[in-house]
């Protein structure tokens, strides 16, 4: 069943009942739609589109913050029979530019946060996008926009819907390759109802579950944990923000019971928690049954020490890729607790195996790179054979994470087979922020690694060589670099020189030996 008749069978099932919750602490804000209205405004979005002449097939970027309105924009998008084109919005405007053209969007939904981003980009944009679409307050609603809710209000009914095969494209998601530019995973309709089953087959949803949602919606992960809630018409509440205690409220007062987490996350809850900020007496929360964590490395102190605070909470990791629609093609499992710091097993219906450098499977204990195979993957990089070529290869997805399996067959995660910085979840490709950097003309050379930091998983640091007789401060270099977007600028800025070797690439693996103390700690215990 794709998820779009998931939607209606749950609008047919629980009509009244509540699907989605928002909450924004900062404004004292609090709404919430039930399944019938969900499913209407789907529809009605989808009728808007086909209106405008979207035809299956055409592409639809989306690109707005977290909010109530996100999720029945996507359904109405693949409702339409166009590809959903979510943006991270954190990207600045020429990797909005970059993404959709690629992508050829038709029309794109934007918020308000994007109004000055688009200014910037819009003549290019207009090269392959013919209607915009606002989904912010109606009094700023651009002149070359239509408001979402006015449209929505006057939407036609009884517009027919395209059929849909679950071997259709669905959306394309757009990550970053080995080069740091974006490229675009095209995933099926069949992918994304595999990972309804797969979440909700690894942390047991029930109806009367309530699924809290903080990560941001344009990522596969947040989406596709929330679907094994969606799997069964239970219902979530989106958090905007993420300060310990409206975490702590949103829990209490909702009664969630499922709560996905960052690491950032979770030290921030234990250190509140420590200095007494937070304390837990002032909240419901025996309910909460269970907190899982992904995106990055998950320190085994950090799990040790929530498991001190909450005894009688399950605990689940996840590992997954964007080619590999999100999360759960390994999981760590709820049951095993005991192996805290591996990433786990082969997740439902998933294969995995670690391969050396001819592709032979490795035995316990040897390092390789970790393959993972599943009803999940990605049908290609857009636009991109070559690149698809290289990771997709008779069947299985070659992740580029090197990895070792132990006798118990459960896999650790040992090292990246490229460079990719991981911070606070979000991929960070080195290249990017080096070609960034050397704009400074001062700068003879420069490599950017990433360096341990127990609450981001790793920071971003900058190794800078300044031309002989030049003078350059850590402020200006801080300063340079507010063109980047936040989550990409260096914490750390060493003056050094950059080793490389005789073919001349930088040794990054003696940089990261040297710095590997740098970084931010936190003491968290034994």
């Amino acid at each position: 069943m794709i998820i779009t008749e998931i939607l209606r069978r749950n609008a047919r099932l629980y009509a009244g009942e509540t699907a989605l919750i928002e909450r924004e602490p900062a404004k004292n804000l609090r709404k919430e739609i039930t399944w019938a209205e969900f499913d209407r405004q789907a529809d009605a979005i989808a009728a808007v589109l086909i209106r405008k002449g979207v035809r299956k097939g055409d592409r639809v970027v989306l690109l707005m913050t977290n909010c109530i309105e996100w999720l029945p924009i996507y359904f109405g998008i693949l409702r339409s029979g166009a590809w959903a084109v979510p943006l991270n919005f954190r990207f600045l405007s020429p990797a909005i530019a970059r993404c959709t053209r690629i992508s050829e969007a038709r029309v794109m939904i934007f918020g308000e946060e994007f109004i000055d981003r688009l200014a910037e980009i819009k003549s290019e944009l207009d090269e392959t996008v013919f209607d915009y679409i606002f989904s912010g307050p109606e009094e700023l609603c651009p002149d070359y926009a239509q408001s979402y809710p006015s449209l929505i209000a006057d939407a036609p009914e009884g517009i027919p819907q395209p059929e849909i095969s679950l071997y259709d494209t669905a959306g394309l998601y757009f990550t970053s390759g080995t080069t740091g530019k974006p490229k675009a995973v095209r995933l099926s309709h069949r992918a994304l109802e595999f990972s309804c089953y797969v979440e909700n087959r690894h942390h047991n949803q029930t109806h009367e579950d309530n699924f809290l949602c903080i990560p941001p919606l344009y990522h596969t992960g947040a989406k596709m944990h929330w679907f094994g809630n969606f799997m069964v018409g239970a219902k979530a509440i989106i958090l905007k923000g993420v300060k310990p205690h409206w975490i702590m409220e949103a829990v209490s007062e909702e009664k969630a019971t499922v709560v996905w987490l960052l690491v950032p996350w979770a030290h921030d809850i234990l250190i509140a928690i420590e200095n007494r900020e937070l304390r837990l007496e002032d909240y419901e929360l025996d309910q909460w049954r269970l907190m899982h964590i992904g995106a990055q490395p998950v320190p085994p102190a950090l799990i040790r020490k929530w498991k001190e605070v909450f005894p009688n909470h399950e605990y689940d990791t996840n590992y997954g890729l964007t080619e590999a629609t999100g999360p759960g093609c390994v999981h760590l499992g709820i049951e095993n607790t005991h192996k805290v710091g591996a990433i786990g097993v082969p997740g439902f219906d998933w294969e995995c195996k670690i391969v050396g450098a001819e592709g032979e499977i490795l035995p316990a204990g040897e390092k390789g790179e970790l393959l993972v195979r599943g009803p999940a993957l990605m049908d290609e990089y857009y636009k991109n054979p070559e690149a698809t070529a290289a990771v997709l290869v008779d069947g299985w997805l070659c992740t580029g994470d090197i990895a070792r399996m132990d006798e118990d067959g459960f896999i650790w995660l040992v090292d990246r087979k490229k460079d990719v910085i991981i911070t606070g979840g979000e991929n960070i490709f080195p290249v990017e922020v080096e070609d960034f950097l050397m704009n400074i003309s001062r700068i003879q050379d420069v490599a950017v690694i990433g360096v341990p930091d127990e609450r981001l998983g790793e920071i971003v640091a900058a190794v800078i060589r300044v031309k002989p007789g030049a003078v350059l401060s850590e402020d200006e270099i801080n300063e340079f670099c507010k063109g980047l977007a936040r989550f990409k600028r260096p914490r750390k800025i060493f003056f050094d020189d950059v080793p490389r070797n005789p073919t001349g690439k930088i040794e990054k693996p003696k940089l990261r030996a040297k710095y590997k103390n740098a970084g931010q700690t936190l003491n968290l215990g034994n």
